[in-house]
């Protein structure tokens, strides 16, 4: 199981937007990548403008290939709404609790 944590700055202004085109363009285009398990969108209490999305993959080789082939297309519709550009970083899962993630861990 493999993971990417990208966090955004979203314009203080633009937080419904950004939220209504995360579900209605950027959620069909991940639940079509071959290997894509799950998506967490985090956003704290204190901070309007910080967003962290977690997407939980089958393989390093998933996630990467999702990357290559649409993360472009995924920001450039994000653009709009956002301060700069998504900042990634990636990593193993070594535990979890959530069925899904736990099942696809021990495949």
């Amino acid at each position: 199981m493999f993971t990417r944590i990208v966090e955004c700055q979203v314009k203080s202004d633009k937080r419904d937007e950004f939220n209504q085109k995360l579900r209605n363009d950027v959620l069909p285009i991940l639940q079509k990548q071959p290997g894509f398990v799950d998506l967490i969108g985090l956003a704290p209490e204190n901070d309007r403008e910080r967003v962290l999305s977690i997407s939980f993959w089958n393989t390093k080789e998933d996630a990467e290939r999702y990357h290559r082939e649409q993360y472009s297309r995924i920001v450039e519709t994000l653009k709009p709404v956002l301060k700069k550009d998504p900042k990634v970083e990636t990593f193993n899962v070594d535990t979890s609790t959530s069925q899904r993630i736990a099942a696809s861990r021990a495949a």
